[in-house]
């Protein structure tokens, strides 16, 4: 059984309806795309898979468990994740300092056994110089920051929202490199929000698009990438 299931999961935000009637599932292991033109609803849908929003209408299951109407930080707990597309570090902390709340509140560690686990997260995924200011880090270290602080909870499931956003080639190829390696390493379910195609098609086993907060189209990206309506809505001649 897949450790995340939605269930016809909808969202209105008075008239408009910023997810319809979504299904969808993911295991551990897999890596999902989430893509879609902009406002349709893809966002959304991760706040509400994660807590920030409790849905219209709709279930959402967890390790086998209705977690529909959960607050967020219990879904964290629980091993459910997310990063955001607008990274707030904690200002005038350092880089392991960044980290450990995860291993403080979520896995409950001590300060020695916090600092330490978030030490070796960081150097996992090629944070370097972790007694610098969050001020002074670049827009990679920046991005791997943020992985790093999801990760801290020990999820099961993980959503990337653009994480690859401002990043250059040679840096989206190492945040490709480092997601797949996160999800097969420690063996987690990954959804990845991301606008990059290129992105998508090497990094992904299947994606789902949506459009107007409804999904029109799921699978292979080869096959998705193909679909007419996907064309029609997103991908226009590039397909």
């Amino acid at each position: 059984m897949p450790d995340l299931q939605t269930f016809a999961l909808t969202k209105r935000f008075g008239g408009l309806l910023a997810v319809n009637n979504v299904s969808f599932s993911l295991g551990r292991g897999e890596i999902l795309g989430v893509i879609g033109p902009n406002g349709a609803g893809k966002t959304t849908f991760i706040n509400l898979v994660s807590g920030v929003y409790a849905p219209s209408s709709g279930r959402i299951h967890f390790k086998g468990r209705d977690i529909t109407n959960l607050a967020a930080h219990k879904r964290a707990r629980a091993g459910l994740a997310r990063t955001f597309q607008i990274i707030h570090p904690l200002e005038n902390l350092n880089v392991v300092e960044n980290v450990m709340p995860g291993f403080l509140f979520t896995r409950r560690s001590s300060l020695k056994e916090a600092r330490k686990s978030a030490e070796a997260l960081c150097g996992s995924l090629g944070l370097g110089g972790l007694d610098r200011d969050v001020s002074e880090i670049t827009m990679l270290e920046t991005k791997k920051l943020e992985i790093a602080h999801a990760l801290a909870n020990d999820p099961s499931v993980l959503f990337l929202d653009e994480v690859m956003a401002g990043l250059n080639v040679d840096e989206t190829t190492e945040v490709v490199r480092l997601v797949q390696s996160v999800a097969r390493e420690k063996n987690i379910g990954v959804g990845v929000v991301e606008h990059v195609m290129s992105v998508i098609r090497d990094l992904t086993h299947r994606v789902i698009v949506l459009e107007a907060g409804e999904i029109i189209a799921a699978g292979p990206y080869e096959e998705v990438a193909k679909n007419p309506r996907v064309i029609a809505a997103y991908l226009g001649g590039a397909a």
